[in-house]
Parts: structure tokens; sequence; C-alpha cells
């Protein structure tokens, strides 16, 4: 896929990115061999492939469920500017 130069200036005026025209045909050329990239990937045939979440195939280290830190309710609620039955009150912003 080629992109043009007025294809690039649009994506770099939707993102909000300044450039100058001869910026625009460098990245026009260079985002066209991505996108050329990407399609070569996709043309890969992947059908048996099983899909991963990690490219090893290691269990997960997990630490153990403990609680570290105890209650601080009281205390958190103490400074705060409104609360009622151990709830924090807050303005209304939806009508």
């Amino acid at each position: 896929m080629s992109l043009t130069i007025d294809e690039v200036l649009k994506i770099a005026t939707l993102a909000r990115i300044k450039i100058d025209q001869t910026e625009a045909e460098r990245y026009a050329r260079d985002l066209s061999g991505i996108l050329d990239f990407v399609a070569q990937m996709d043309a890969v045939d992947t059908s048996e492939v099983e899909p991963m979440a990690h490219p090893l195939d290691l269990p997960q280290r997990l630490r153990p469920d403990e609680v570290t830190e105890g209650n601080q309710r009281e205390r958190f609620q103490a400074i705060a500017p409104a609360v009622e039955a151990g709830l924090y009150l807050v303005p209304q912003v939806i009508e």
C-alpha cells in the first residue's frame, strides 16, 4: 500500500502533528514501507499456530495473597470533607 503526501498530511493533521512538505515525502515513503510489511505478515498462514499469551511456556510466579497493610479507613475518613455511614460523600456530577 502506498500513501500519498496528501494522505500523510491529513494523518498528521488528525494526529495534531506539524510536519513540513519535505518531511511528508519521507514519512509517506517510510509509512508505506511499514504498511507493505504488515501486508506481508498478513499473508502468512497462521491457522496452525496456537494463540499464546507469552512467547515462553513458563508458569507465572505469583506472590502469596496476604494482607500487608492494615485497615486505615477511620484515619482516611477523618480528613475527608464529607462522610456518611462509612462512605465518602461527593457532589452530584450527573443530573
